[in-house]
């Protein structure tokens, strides 16, 4: 589909690098020729990937251990990549987090722990990587990862519903604002392309695709690769008058059946209580793979 070579000279940040879609979209753009760039909150899962990818692809992997909930972290981060590799050449918004919950069960913490990590951090990233573009006349490229439900909203999502649709219009909002810097902001709203960290927060049951699959117009789900070319196109030069759009790739799913998650509404206290403590068990498994540290590793 692409030409090899297609971003020789390019460096590119991935959010959520390490893991699920945006290690997919990081060995895409790898394999291509550009310097890739991951962070997130888990060293040992972006000192495992850059490993894996690297191997498969050769090139450079750097990593970045941070939380994106922490401006000021944030800003050393980005700063850090500046002094020790150069400016980037584009952004892949990626990292978020997930849960599914009844509302009314909500607690002002975990809906702080959706919010803070994917409408705050994704705003802190783009803030500080976009000012040094427009500082030192650099054009860039920025893709955001959000989803079908900014058109059509979601039950039991809600706090991400809500941050994903800040990106959405912060999208908009930053391709005017920043397209006379030559900065272009798109986003990309994806179906479901199963990975294990989203499934076992969303789809907690057995058989958890079966309902979607035979309701998508395509009958199947996602592959990655398909996210991770779309994700290319929209970073690669070509197409620089491709700016402020949000572009679905779901297999027609939300234009044939509007939100996801409705199905949900049917579950007894049983179930949700049965799911909560799924959704605890994941979140558990994944703290224990957690370090943050200051930046500093490269591979």
């Amino acid at each position: 589909m692409f030409k090899q070579g297609l971003f020789n000279n390019h460096r590119i940040l991935v959010t959520g690098g390490g893991s699920g879609l945006g290690k997919a979209m990081a060995g895409r753009l790898l394999e291509l020729g550009a310097e890739i760039v991951i962070c997130g909150r888990r060293e040992s899962v972006l000192a495992e990937a850059a490993d894996e990818l690297t191997s498969q692809y050769g090139g450079t992997v750097r990593t970045y251990g941070v939380d994106l909930r922490d401006a000021a972290a944030v800003e050393r981060v980005v700063q850090a990549i500046w002094d020790e590799s150069g400016p980037l050449t584009g952004l892949i918004n990626n990292a978020a987090g997930n849960f599914i919950s009844r509302t009314e069960d909500l607690s002002s913490r975990g809906f702080d722990a959706i919010a803070n990590t994917v409408l705050h951090g994704t705003f802190y990233v783009t803030h500080a990587v976009g000012k040094r573009w427009i500082a030192g006349g650099i054009r860039g490229s920025v893709v955001s990862i959000v989803t079908t439900w900014v058109q059509t909203g979601s039950p039991f999502v809600v706090p991400s519903a809500m941050a994903k649709a800040g990106v959405d219009v912060m999208t908009k909002s930053l391709a005017v604002e920043w397209g006379k810097h030559g900065i272009r902001l798109n986003a990309i709203a994806p179906g479901i392309f199963p990975t294990e960290g989203a499934t076992a927060r969303l789809r907690p049951a057995d058989n958890p695709h079966g309902l979607e699959k035979a309701a998508n117009p395509t009958k199947r789900l996602g592959n990655t690769s398909e996210l991770a070319n779309l994700s290319a196109f929209l970073l690669a030069g070509g197409c620089e008058w491709l700016s402020g759009q949000t572009i679905a790739i779901d297999g027609a799913h939300s234009l044939a059946n509007g939100a996801y998650f409705t199905a949900y509404s049917d579950w007894t206290d049983q179930q949700w209580a049965e799911a909560r403590e799924r959704v605890k068990a994941a979140t558990d498994a994944d703290k224990k793979l957690r370090s943050v540290a200051a930046p500093d590793s490269s591979s």
